[in-house]
């Protein structure tokens, strides 16, 4: 897909509203204002907005444990996710999922998961209703490194290749798994190797740049849209933070990460190639960088200030007739 210049600021400012937001949960969480864990995205924002800005409404994708970026890539409400992740009455899920379980059906974001490597069966599940109804729809599936190891990883894989379904596996390697690093957990240190070997396209690509990410995973989806079956991409890049906000990083130098977020942002490596291209101005650049900051403000100052889920909730959206 062509990019235009309106297309490459909504890129932009997806990836900037995900490292804003990302900072607003970090500090808000160290108030201790946001219940439970929070695990952080930043530096992998090219790795969404490259996948999600192939993908319509109609589209699915699952994700993971760190999944902010994924939902606010796919299109979802940022002031629902603000009030969710505060455990607010009036956030995408009621206040009852946090950030580990943001869901939002309307924009084909069929939730964040807990379950290390729990988005590969359900996006299979997704892709073969697609394949049932013929419309055309296809489903992706968010997995970290660590993750890409997990038994129903393999078998979600098998079986898309197998019924030949409409479904994309992508793989983001940020480095580590938890604390584990990707080198020695993974056996062949090759995760698009591996999935190759179940039968289906597989790529390794940077996932630091925004353009990488979008072609392949573009070729990807066309190729699911098409009815030739499944495809695999694996990001690479590194996560800011640790495995969650909190996490002293033992297993990371200071240098590496200091290195890593100095050389390998995502946002900085766009804003160089676009200007250097003469696609998009400095000022346009950091105009989106003021409107986001004022939509995350805003959100986190309403999330702040909204009311609780009531005992009266407590029993809702728990079970669904059919």
């Amino acid at each position: 897909m062509q990019l235009n210049r309106n297309d490459l600021l909504k890129a932009y400012r997806l990836m900037r509203t995900i490292r804003s937001f990302e900072e607003r949960v970090s500090a808000e969480f160290e108030r201790g204002n946001i219940p439970g864990f929070v695990h952080l995205y930043s530096g992998q924002e090219a790795s969404a907005v490259g996948v999600c800005m192939n993908l319509t409404d109609a589209d699915k994708i699952g994700s993971t444990h760190r999944g902010h970026g994924h939902c606010i890539a796919k299109g979802v409400d940022v002031r629902g996710m603000m009030h969710e992740i505060f455990g607010r009455r009036d956030g995408l899920c009621g206040g009852k999922g946090g950030s580990m379980h943001i869901a939002d059906l309307d924009k084909g974001m069929i939730g964040a998961n807990a379950i290390v490597g729990g988005a590969p069966p359900l996006a299979v599940g997704a892709a073969l209703a697609a394949k049932s109804r013929n419309d055309g729809t296809v489903a992706v599936s968010f997995t970290g490194d660590g993750g890409s190891n997990q038994g129903t990883v393999f078998e979600a894989m098998n079986l898309a290749v197998v019924l030949k379904l409409p479904v994309v596996f992508i793989f983001e390697n940020n480095g580590f798994g938890e604390g584990t690093g990707h080198d020695y957990a993974v056996g062949s240190r090759d995760i698009a190797g591996r999935a190759a070997a179940f039968g289906m396209p597989a790529v390794r690509v940077d996932g630091r740049d925004f353009f990488a990410v979008h072609e392949a995973v573009g070729e990807a989806v066309a190729r699911a849209r098409a009815g030739q079956g499944p495809s695999a991409v694996e990001t690479v890049a590194k996560r800011f933070s640790g495995h969650f906000v909190g996490d002293p990083m033992l297993y990371r130098t200071a240098e590496e990460r200091e290195r890593t977020q100095r050389e390998d942002d995502p946002l900085k490596i766009f804003r160089e190639k676009v200007t250097e291209a003469e696609l998009l101005t400095v000022e346009q650049l950091d105009a989106e960088d003021q409107a986001v900051a004022d939509l995350i403000d805003a959100s986190a100052r309403s999330a702040g200030v909204a009311a609780l889920p009531t005992l009266a909730d407590l029993e809702t959206d728990v079970y669904v007739a059919y």
